[in-house]
């Protein structure tokens, strides 16, 4: 048998995503092993490798799904469980996660973050964080330094692009825009080393799928709370990008 390398893709030149780059990504879920809370989420944590750690996190796989950088991947760690808590005894970590979490949802389906009513809160709700898997967002993806010269930097999730921010309709409208890096300052030898977040994990929603809305389609504008909206039905099945 012969293999013909001919058809092969060009070898990747590693360079990063500029930084301060917005584009539409899908982020994936790798299983690390051990359980959650939730029935959904067996197996979908992955706990630290550091010594005597207790911290469990999500593994998170992100995808460039259109424009120039289209099937660009980069990764991060979102800590749900375990390390240090604040002066409340509150997880840090969760409610740094818990943040993210919730606006890559308002992303995803065009939902002003400020609506508070019945139906916007029943889009939020998941039965576990395995729910997020396959969840197509707004991104803006930042370069991170790294301090070990063994290791080049790397992108990262700067931050959700929520539907208040004029970026969101611009690249759900296809549009390119010139990347716009950060302008907090980063030092040349910041350390990319995350804190030991987080202790507790909140409890865990419905056992109900959430009835969550299609996603936002370009052209149309962001969710808004209506005056007296009632109460969603919730769907047969799971979240909305699951369903398209």
């Amino acid at each position: 048998m012969s293999f013909d390398m001919n058809d092969a893709e060009p070898q990747k030149s590693g360079e990063l995503i500029p930084d301060g780059t917005f584009a539409k990504v899908t982020m994936t879920i790798r299983p690390g092993g051990t359980d959650g809370q939730s029935e959904i989420d067996r197996g979908l944590l992955k706990a630290s490798n550091a010594p005597g750690s207790d911290v469990l996190m999500v593994d998170a796989e992100f995808t460039v799904a259109e424009g120039p950088h289209v099937r660009r991947k980069f990764w991060q760690m979102f800590t749900v469980s375990g390390g240090k808590v604040d002066e409340h005894g509150v997880s840090i970590g969760w409610k740094i996660s818990k943040g993210s979490f919730r606006a890559m949802i308002d992303s995803a389906l065009g939902l002003d973050p400020q609506d508070m009513s019945e139906a916007a809160k029943a889009k939020r709700i998941l039965r576990g964080l395995a729910d997020l898997n396959g969840i197509t967002f707004v991104a803006k993806i930042k370069v991170e330094p790294n301090d070990d010269p063994r290791y080049g930097d790397s992108n990262k999730l700067d931050r959700v692009v929520l539907p208040s921010e004029p970026e969101w309709r611009k690249v759900m409208d296809g549009e390119v825009l010139a990347p716009s890096p950060s302008t907090r300052a980063r030092p040349k030898a910041a350390s990319p080393a995350a804190p030991a977040w987080g202790q507790t994990v909140a409890s865990p929603p419905a056992s109900a799928a959430p009835a969550w809305s299609r996603p936002a389609q370009p052209g149309t504008a962001p969710a808004t709370a209506p005056a007296a909206t009632p109460a969603a039905t919730p769907a047969p099945s799971g979240p909305a990008w699951l369903n398209t």
